[in-house]
């Protein structure tokens, strides 16, 4: 099901989001947050319509997630990434009560504003998900039931080219979740130096070309700098050539998007923040959408739910200070072939779950 929202001015959302900073947010709501959709990177771009509107799609693996997380009536879930607010939703329909995070102010004011009616069940802070500990202090919560954390870019942001994440629409070189940080990718992209950029590229990115494309762009940029995302985005695809399905500025794009948000270091520190914070017994679900965030996923569930670590060197084994999870899904869940059908953004997500011992 599809589900659009109708634009406010600049000036009105502003007005209302202030009006909220206003009020005694701990004691008049319990949680509120944006809808958004996080996607495949991969596919977003070919796939998305030619008409600039904000579209919100179903959230990806719905039904796994709500039955391997078990949200229960009165218990309190964190929606780490709730972007449209698809997930919270759900979250709220089962009856717990959320708390709802995002980085980036445009989702969680569409939170806010589609999600009013579940009143102080729901609490919206715009906060990157790595720094949960601090709002569940701010908020007197010590323990969490659940936790779910969403990765990759979302439908809304690839839709609105004034975001600049989008290599099929002009608009700003930004790329900012968080409009309040910094750097931007135009920062990234004209200050870089070619080793790094080539660098970049090629571990962020997995782009074949790295080192032509950082040549490139570091000889084009003396002459004028990027400050557009389709010139940039030309260049590339005048330099690989189109070969396949993919767009030739994909990979760039998305590398400059995770330099940019820190997206692998956010994953690392709220991995840690969530799973220190979860009750025992409850869970933690991760959706991820390219091989190096689920391998961090991977690598952190498998380092946490191991009770004795061994070494050769050791005379016997010991036991892990890490050890407080267990592993709910040895293998990733992956979209059934309807929802692939329904949603073809869904296709390379994984959903990897543990539960607190």
């Amino acid at each position: 099901m599809r589900r659009k929202r109708l634009l406010t001015s600049t000036w009105q959302t502003s007005l209302a989001y202030n009006q909220m900073l206003g009020q005694n947010v701990i004691n008049t709501f319990w949680f509120e947050r944006p809808l958004w959709v996080a996607v495949d990177p991969f596919t977003a771009e070919e796939e998305a319509p030619e008409v600039e509107e904000f579209i919100y799609h179903r959230p990806v693996l719905e039904s796994e997630v709500l039955e391997l997380l078990e949200p229960k009536p009165g218990s309190l879930f964190v929606d780490a990434t709730c972007g449209g607010g698809g997930h919270t939703e759900a979250f709220l329909e089962s009856g717990a009560n959320v708390l709802a995070l995002d980085r980036d102010p445009d989702a969680i004011q569409h939170v806010r504003e589609q999600l009013a009616r579940f009143g102080k069940r729901l609490a919206v802070r715009q906060a990157n998900f790595r720094c949960a500990i601090s709002v569940l202090d701010e908020l007197g919560i010590p323990t969490i039931g659940g936790a779910l954390l969403d990765i990759g870019v979302s439908s809304r942001q690839l839709e609105n080219s004034e975001r600049g994440f989008s290599f099929m629409r002009n608009g700003p070189l930004d790329m900012r979740m968080d409009p309040r940080a910094q750097p931007t990718a135009a920062a990234i992209v004209n200050e870089y130096s070619e080793e790094q950029l080539t660098r970049l590229f090629r571990e962020l990115g997995e782009e074949p070309a790295a080192r032509r494309i950082a040549s490139l762009i570091v000889k084009m940029r003396k002459s004028a700098p990027f400050r557009e995302t389709l010139p940039l985005a030309r260049a590339i695809e005048k330099l690989v050539g189109r070969h396949g399905r993919h767009h030739p500025a994909t990979q760039v794009f998305q590398a400059l998007r995770m330099e940019v948000n820190d997206e692998l270091g956010a994953l690392e520190d709220g991995l840690r923040a969530l799973t220190a914070r979860l009750e025992r017994g409850g869970r933690i679900a991760v959706i991820t959408f390219h091989s190096l965030e689920d391998r961090i996923v991977k690598n952190f569930f498998r380092g946490h739910s191991r009770e004795w670590l061994d070494k050769p060197e050791w005379p016997a084994p010991q036991r892990n200070p890490d050890y407080d999870l267990k592993l709910i899904t040895p293998k990733p869940v992956e979209p059934t072939e309807e929802e692939r059908r329904m949603n073809p953004r869904s296709r390379s997500a994984k959903l990897r779950v543990a539960e607190k011992t």
